[in-house]
């Protein structure tokens, strides 16, 4: 079989709630050739990767979800790639004391507000404990945050967990990952080199998954 070398299509899921440039930007400036998508259910039709990204609120993004949270749900545990950052991975869980709406339901669990005197986290934090070989392989042991929740995984939801972080005494999943689907309460894409290691990775995930195709 012949290597495909042509770039790796993203589509990055748009919420209506805020700027994707710094995401859209990290992305193209690794090769991807990058589409973004309001529409819940073309946004996993004719790609080789889903991006859902950390602006915005849950209740807001749920609903805009909504109408296509099964289609995606489905693409995903059928195998499509995907990458949900800071409020993109809390979207993985089921629900969010945010706001009403349901989540994806890819990790058990419900997202919460931290338990810490300083809220919102903004800033650098450790990760911890990493398992996953993507973030092994971008050497991250320290990422950017912004975020006010986080998620907190049922018993059956512990075993995707594959790093953690601590904000004051609160010890949280920094990232998640259930076969192909991986989510970052931090943001790669402002966590400097490290960070945009980590998104290259994802991206060559997603390559090599389309040539197995």
């Amino acid at each position: 079989m012949t290597p495909d070398h042509s770039p790796v299509r993203v589509t990055v899921f748009d919420y209506g709630a805020g700027n994707l440039h710094s995401l859209v930007k990290a992305l193209e400036t690794q090769g991807a050739l990058v589409h973004v998508e309001t529409d819940p259910e073309a946004a996993v039709h004719d790609t080789d990767a889903l991006v859902l990204p950390g602006v915005g609120a849950f209740a807001p993004a749920a609903a805009r979800l909504a109408p296509g949270r099964e289609m995606m749900r489905d693409a995903l545990l059928d195998g499509l790639p995907a990458l949900g950052i800071c409020l993109g991975m809390q979207l993985l869980f089921d629900g969010s004391d945010e706001g009403p709406g349901r989540g994806l339901g890819i990790v058990p669990g419900q997202v919460r507000r931290l338990d810490a005197a300083r809220v919102p986290q903004i800033g650098w934090n450790n990760i911890d404990d990493s398992s996953d070989p993507l973030l092994r392989e971008a050497e991250l042991d320290i990422a950017y945050y912004a975020n006010s929740y986080v998620g907190r995984p049922t018993a059956a939801g512990l075993g995707y967990v594959t790093a953690w972080s601590t904000h004051e005494t609160d010890r949280f999943p920094a990232a998640v990952r259930r076969d192909n689907v991986i989510g970052t309460q931090f943001h790669p894409e402002k966590s400097s080199t490290r960070g945009v290691a980590l998104i290259r990775a994802f991206l060559s995930l997603a390559s090599s998954l389309r040539s197995m195709a």
